[in-house]
């Protein structure tokens, strides 16, 4: 797996986890604003520069994940941050290893299985892969995302090379990713995100979340929907900056 490393390599260690169907990249306005850690960006499997790997799951990618950060760790102050399909990832590497993690940021994260949309993924998405490669369909999906100008090329050209076979695997372990029964155990403090615009499920799922752990918090960001990075990065940068140091948070948020 790809992982870019960035920021001072003397700082404490910040993970980036992006979601599903883009890569690093989405991270791009967050590496300036913290230069001061020792950041890590991996392109998740199937992604990117990881596009070669072609077997997706959420446990195996955090099982990868793990090693990275243990290796990268010399008792440093960890932060893992993970966007949608990455933020289910830091749930899911909370639940392997409940004492690594110091502080965990977890947007738009979905814990709510769908088996029955589960069951559809395969056929629906054989049946429209044509589209990913259609410019068109991709503004059109891009501007769902908050994807600007700068990064539409890159999203684009990184759609039309992912496998089929790897974007069904995604979604499917997307759609059906529960939380763990050990959640509360995690060590770390955590914050959960949800944008005021997201679909009802992922309310609740932000919901769970933070009624799963007694050390979390949970916070809303104002008119936006799925892409709070993207969409607008400076809240997005003040409001992880504030929680990591103990300050008090950007007054525009509200509490979920």
């Amino acid at each position: 797996m790809f992982v870019k490393e960035a920021g001072n390599q003397s700082g404490q260690l910040l993970v980036f986890l992006h979601g599903g169907g883009v890569s690093g990249w989405m991270w791009n306005q967050q590496l300036e604003f913290f230069n001061h850690y020792h950041l890590l960006v991996p392109d998740l499997p199937g992604h990117g520069q990881s596009r070669e790997e072609n077997v997706f799951s959420i446990r195996d990618t955090a099982e990868k994940l793990i090693k990275w950060i243990k290796v990268k760790n010399s008792d440093k102050k960890v932060v893992v941050v993970g966007f949608s399909l990455g933020a289910q990832i830091v749930v899911e590497i909370l639940h392997q290893e409940p004492d690594l993690v110091d502080y965990a940021m977890v947007n738009s994260a979905l814990v709510r299985p769908n088996p029955i949309l589960h069951s559809l993924i395969n056929p629906m998405i054989k049946s429209t892969s044509f589209l990913i490669k259609n410019r068109t369909f991709a503004r059109l999906q891009s501007k769902e995302l908050y994807i600007n100008e700068g990064n539409f090329e890159a999203y684009f050209q990184e759609s039309k090379k992912m496998r089929t076979e790897t974007l069904i695997q995604v979604l499917q372990e997307n759609m059906t990713y529960t939380l763990p029964g050990n959640f509360s155990q995690a060590k770390a403090e955590i914050l959960v995100t949800v944008g005021e615009k997201e679909k009802g499920i992922m309310r609740k799922s932000a919901e769970d979340l933070v009624q799963a752990h007694p050390a979390s918090n949970g916070i809303i960001f104002p008119q936006v929907g799925h892409g709070i990075p993207l969409a607008n990065p400076d809240l997005f940068n003040r409001t992880l900056d504030a929680w990591v140091n103990k300050q008090p948070l950007p007054e525009e948020l509200r509490l979920l």
